[in-house]
């Protein structure tokens, strides 16, 4: 008889474990509270879906922010590349960019999902649209306890029914972006089954600084900048050349993403204040600091010496125009703030101690960060279901027999580059395959 198996969420998790369940020869019935499918997808890597990385299961441990083993089983058995081959197979071009980043060819990150939808209707997934799981019900075995039913309620007609089950699967994704749904749902789920919830925190996230200047600077993009980032003056994070974003408030772009999935559990080691307050309030002393190299190929003496050369070339110059080829316009009005020159002051009038100040400044332009940025902006969640307690060659839960989870609702993430959707699909596929083969004792 086939197994039948219930996932819950349709993101990228649900939908790839229930196209394995399925491959498997289960019955699955996919919940998803949302309209549509994938809506998450729709806004990773700015509406392109950065799917993977293709690199090895040895790198992508290595890209894991902590907890890294956990996933040694999971990618040994789905890899980035055993990923790519199923989207090519499935019809999805694919092409690698910068950083071995995996993207479809069209751009668009609705094919990743329709790609999953049409294989999913092709093995005969039931796909429930606008239904919301209320309840994970389980009953008590002679040592431990089974999963049997979900209690459920059609969105828009307001009924409400039990479903039974041989397995169930919790892909309900974190707490970030809850404006595709993921509002914590499968935290609930796995708390009421007796699972511990570890602190929950934004990660890859923009910062905001206390600098104001820095707001000055919005729209300014740094794509070849040294960056390093310091937590209690330790360097938590380095990037010999990355790229930054000025914004409105701060900074963001990949190396600041990449630092904030180190700094998450850091400076939130309770988790996201429910009342958030930043971290120059008393409650939170720690200092987290973001020093940027505006020239990373040049030495400190480099620097120096193409200053010699600028400020001789322009000799009969104001300073501010002697120094235009160095940085981006934006930039130099900034800087020349921070260095506290005349910017009117003749290029030939510059002393040795200025011109030597504003090199370092040229190596060392430095923030202080007040704040990561909330759920709102944060690409996923950092913490969540305890891997602890769970199995992790099935995903099943050590407490509930029949119990699985995937996803981002596991308390395991990475930095940017693909690697989180990396993490979605191997646990998707381990969860809905260990699911569906599951034999009965």
């Amino acid at each position: 008889m086939k197994r039948t198996i219930i996932v819950i969420g349709g993101g990228a998790a649900g939908m790839f474990a229930a196209v394995h369940a399925a491959r498997n020869g289960a019955l699955v019935t996919l919940l998803e509270k949302n309209e549509k499918l994938g809506k998450k997808i729709y806004i990773t890597g700015k509406g392109r879906c950065n799917l993977t990385n293709n690199s090895s299961p040895d790198e992508m441990m290595q890209a894991i922010t902590g907890r890294a083993k956990f996933m040694y089983s999971a990618f040994s058995k789905w890899n980035a590349q055993d990923t790519m081959r199923f989207f090519e197979e499935a019809g999805l071009r694919l092409k690698e960019e910068r950083g071995r980043r995996i993207f479809p060819v069209s751009d668009h990150a609705s094919d990743v999902t329709k790609t999953l939808e049409r294989e999913m209707n092709r093995l005969g997934v039931q796909i429930r649209l606008h239904t919301q799981a209320l309840e994970v019900i389980t009953e008590k075995q002679t040592e431990s306890n089974r999963f049997c039913a979900i209690k459920i309620c059609d969105l828009k007609r307001g009924i409400k029914e039990t479903l039974r089950a041989d397995a169930c699967i919790v892909a309900t994704g974190g707490l970030s972006y809850p404006s595709t749904g993921s509002t914590g749902d499968g935290y609930h789920f796995a708390a009421a089954t007796g699972h511990r919830i570890t602190s929950l925190s934004p990660a890859l996230v923009p910062f905001e600084v206390k600098e104001h200047w820095a707001s000055r600077l919005q729209g300014l993009s740094l794509k070849n900048a040294g960056i390093i980032f310091e937590y209690q003056k330790k360097i938590i994070h380095r990037e010999k050349v990355g790229e930054l974003l000025f914004t409105h408030f701060g900074i963001s772009g990949p190396a600041v993403l990449t630092a904030s999935s180190i700094l998450s559990g850091l400076l939130y080691p309770n988790g996201y204040p429910s009342d958030f307050c930043k971290l120059d309030d008393p409650e939170i002393t720690n200092e987290v600091l973001v020093s940027i190299d505006l020239k990373p190929a040049l030495s400190e003496q480099d620097v120096d010496k193409r200053l010699i050369r600028e400020l001789e070339g322009h000799h009969r110059q104001n300073f501010i125009n002697a120094v235009q080829s160095l940085f981006p316009r934006k930039l130099i009005p900034v800087i020349i703030e921070l260095s506290c020159i005349d910017p009117m002051k003749k290029a030939d009038q510059i002393t040795s101690r200025e011109r030597k100040r504003f090199g370092y400044l040229i190596k060392h332009l430095t923030m202080h960060v007040s704040c990561l940025r909330g759920w709102n902006e944060a690409v996923i969640t950092h913490g969540g279901v305890d891997i602890r307690e769970i199995r992790p060659a099935a995903m099943e839960s050590k407490k509930v027999e029949g119990l699985f989870f995937a996803g981002e609702v596991l308390n395991v993430d990475a930095v940017t580059g693909g690697f989180n959707l990396q993490i979605a699909w191997s646990t998707g596929y381990a969860a809905g395959t260990a699911a569906a083969i599951k034999t009965e004792e």
